[in-house]
């Protein structure tokens, strides 16, 4: 009986040790949850979608940041790396996290600006005063 070898296929990594998924790792998502993942939009956001979705990004995980920034070797975490996959800085404190969550709420209001959804405030207008009565 002659011994079979079992192919080893090495598997793409999913997680980019810069930050963020890879092509591998959003197409894993894709099978497993059903969704569509797109890679961060790197640089100035030039259309009204890329505004939305990398102010959104950095509103979702920067302005109340679901862990620390380094861990206790000072290094950065999946968190703090996740920002240079969306062309930012690495943060290392909560102070350089809150300056992303700034620009992000900027990127998002450039985004209801230029989609002609601007929020006026609402007008107040007086109430109709009745007729006296005599």
């Amino acid at each position: 009986m002659a011994a079979t070898k079992k192919a080893t296929a090495k598997k793409a990594p999913t997680k980019d040790p810069k930050g963020g998924l890879t092509a591998a790792g959003r197409r894993m998502f894709r099978e497993k949850e059903g969704s569509n993942l797109k890679p961060g939009v790197k640089g100035t956001p030039k259309t009204p979608e890329q505004m939305r979705r990398k102010g959104s990004f950095l509103r979702r995980h920067f302005a109340n940041p679901a862990g620390p920034m380094t861990d206790d070797d000072g290094e950065p975490t999946r968190l703090a790396l996740s920002a240079p996959a969306w062309g930012e800085k690495v943060p290392k404190t909560a102070a350089d996290a809150e300056k992303l969550a700034a620009k992000g709420t900027k990127l998002l209001e450039q985004y209801e600006k230029a989609k002609g959804g601007e929020k006026a405030p609402a007008k107040k207008t007086a109430a109709p005063k009745k007729a006296a009565q005599g």
